[in-house]
């Protein structure tokens, strides 16, 4: 089926398998990129999932002959560390990247959190990195002027779910009530800043406005107060390990809301039918990407194929942080040709200056180094399976309203 959907050269990178590492082809010119990623600690799966995009990435480019940098050929590596989920060891490994071992071109860490701790870093000796999973909106009024992300930031994750509820509750916006529960870290308090943006937009009001520890174990004192208000919509962001609990927990203290909207559904595998049943279906999940947007590019074509390619690769379908990150990849690779030079400040300036089109999305940077071209989605879980229900422009089904 593969074989149908994907070009030439595509096909042959699926069939090949690349089982080979990028260092191990062919004898040429080989530009190291640095990556502190979270291999162990609490942002794992989603650690893992970054260098699954970063991998793949390498690979096609690789495959495709490299870049060109000059008239002359390279191949590209990454180097990784872990930074095991720690803030502290993420920005050491980026001072050993850049010192110790020489990189001079960088890939982002996963979360914000991690990212804030490394940018200082990058930026301090000028080295030019794209990011793929900080969407952090503080991460952007720091004036960095070498750190540049694929993805949209994290005041627009769940918008769109304040705009369902607007749309669908049935009753006059000064009646509809919101409950939010949301993780101590940038990402999830920059979420909370969207939402209560947006609530205040359409004249809601909040009735709990909760922060999670980060060391998140239980919920219990949160879902007592949502099953006594009743709220119409609960927004939950607290990473994967938030997104697992708070599913689990509504069920087990009989929690019933109209509208669950979450972050980190894909790294929770709320999706698996074996682990959580029926528990998570008609939850509203935030996405940057879904394999069936209609982006298109030069390197993996369309959504599609890229989510076909990533299948085939991995063993399973490829959730937004790893397209995200091979999105990453092909930024930094396409940079490098059109700077024509190694230097980094000619790659700063390349970066800069990016309005590329690809599978993951249209791309390019504002001045302070956010992608301003690339709405966040809205999707919906329904048996297994997620659904686009938001923007409408995209939307591939109808929003189930309420969760039964």
């Amino acid at each position: 089926m593969i074989n149908k959907i994907l070009g030439t050269a595509v096909k042959a990178l699926v069939l090949s398998g690349l089982m080979i590492s990028p260092v191990a082809m062919a004898d040429t010119h080989t530009i190291p990129l640095g990556a502190a990623v979270s291999l162990s600690g609490k942002y794992s799966t989603a650690g893992n999932h970054t260098k699954n995009g970063y991998d793949l990435g390498v690979k096609y480019v690789n495959s495709m002959g490299g870049v060109s940098v000059g008239g002359k050929m390279y191949d590209i590596e990454i180097i990784y560390y872990d930074d095991e989920s720690t803030p502290a060891r993420g920005a050491s490994l980026a001072e050993r990247l850049i010192l110790r071992d020489g990189v001079s071109f960088m890939l982002g860490p996963y979360s914000s959190g991690l990212t804030k701790a490394i940018a200082p870093v990058t930026e301090k000796h000028g080295v030019p990195m794209v990011e793929a999973n900080g969407a952090s909106r503080s991460l952007f009024n720091q004036g960095y002027r070498y750190m540049f992300a694929v993805l949209s930031t994290s005041e627009q994750y769940l918008q769109e779910a304040v705009n369902q509820i607007a749309e669908h509750a049935g009753k006059p916006a000064s009646e509809i009530t919101v409950a939010l529960a949301m993780e101590n870290d940038p990402f999830s308090q920059d979420i909370r800043a969207g939402v209560m943006d947006d609530v205040k937009r359409h004249g809601m009001k909040i009735v709990i406005d909760d922060k999670l520890p980060r060391d998140l174990s239980d919920m219990t004192s949160t879902l007592v107060k949502v099953k006594a208000l009743k709220p119409d919509l609960l927004v939950v962001s607290g990473h994967s390990k938030g997104a697992a609990l708070v599913v689990r927990q509504m069920n087990d203290l009989g929690v019933y809301v109209k509208m669950l909207a979450l972050t980190h559904c894909e790294s929770a595998k709320l999706h698996d039918t074996e682990k959580f049943g029926n528990l998570a279906d008609y939850t509203l999940c935030a996405a940057q990407w879904a394999p069936s947007v209609t982006s298109e590019g030069a390197m993996f074509g369309t959504a599609g194929n890229y989510s076909a390619i990533f299948e085939s690769e991995y063993g399973y379908v490829p959730p937004y942080q790893a397209a995200e990150s091979t999105a990453a990849v092909l930024v930094m690779a396409d940079a490098l040709t059109r700077a024509g030079s190694l230097d980094k400040d000619a790659v700063r300036d390349a970066l800069a200056a990016t309005d590329m089109s690809t599978f993951y999305g249209q791309i390019k940077f504002s001045e302070a180094g956010n992608n301003i071209a690339k709405p966040m989605l809205l999707r919906q879980l329904i048996d297994g399976k997620y659904y686009v229900v938001a923007p409408a422009n995209v939307a591939d089904t109808a929003l189930v309203y309420p969760r039964p």
